[in-house]
């Protein structure tokens, strides 16, 4: 594999209001993803809604653009987010190295953290939440649940901070420990702690009435930071990214 060039992640098709928080020198990448924006696009005309505004092939996962030399250039999505959820979104410059660590992400923990607003107050300051969840894919869309559900769910969940004011939130810090779809947003609804905002797992009636009063409609779900360890080449590498939380997690508590 060939390092790519700095001239690479500075003239990367950026998406509106997307950020480069980091890459290493092998190639990996974070992008900072705002809420609204999607992971890659879903159909034809998505693409200035995408974290780039560029081409993607589904099959190979990548997005795909000429460079200023007419090559083609060419970043490997590791990992994705929900368009309604801000955040870090990992990727790679290179195929091979996008494989590796993929590999390696099916047998080495992945540690991320996110913030949540939600609803309510948890009982306790501090728990772990484990369910079993059941998750379909039906017309297109993933839909996740805790009825009937077989697919273990596991994350570590601490209050930042409760408000005083109406309705009461709180900022929640969520640790997944497993990666499954949804898995934050369906574990807050089912302890009475939906995220503001959430359009499928939710309370509507307090979503509308909190959207009228605040002014946005956004899902309060950010991936603040990512890290986790990787070998390429023989090497052991670290690599871990932080996208500030957004100043509205806090501004309505």
């Amino acid at each position: 594999m060939s390092v790519p060039a700095e001239i690479f992640w500075t003239t990367l098709p950026l998406g509106r209001e997307v950020k480069l928080l980091a890459h290493d020198a092998n190639g990996v990448a974070a992008l900072g993803k705002p809420a609204g924006v999607l992971s890659h696009p879903n159909e034809a005309g998505d693409e200035p809604r995408s974290v780039l505004t560029a081409a993607y092939v589904f099959d190979d996962e990548v997005y795909e653009w000429a460079g200023a030399d007419g090559t083609v250039q060419r970043l490997w999505l590791l990992n994705r987010l929900d368009s309604a959820t801000s955040g870090v979104i990992l990727a790679a410059a290179d195929g091979a190295l996008d494989a590796a660590i993929r590999a390696q992400f099916k047998r080495k923990q992945v540690r991320k953290i996110y913030h949540a607003l939600v609803f309510g107050a948890p009982r306790q300051p501090m728990e772990m939440w484990k369910d079993l969840l059941a998750v379909e894919k039906r017309a297109g869309k993933i839909r996740t649940a805790t009825v009937s559900g077989h697919v273990p769910a596991e994350s570590r969940m601490s209050v930042l901070r409760t408000g005083h004011k109406e309705p009461r939130l709180s900022l929640l810090r969520l640790e997944p420990r497993t990666g499954r779809s949804h898995q934050l947003r369906v574990q807050c609804a089912k302890r009475q702690l939906p995220i503001v905002g959430d359009q499928t797992y939710g309370d509507f009636a307090r979503n509308r009435a909190f959207a009228k009063q605040a002014g946005t409609k956004r899902l309060f779900l950010h991936s603040m930071e990512t890290s986790f360890e990787y070998e390429w080449q023989g090497k052991p590498w670290k690599f871990a990214a932080r996208a500030p939380v957004p100043p509205e997690f806090e501004k309505f508590l």
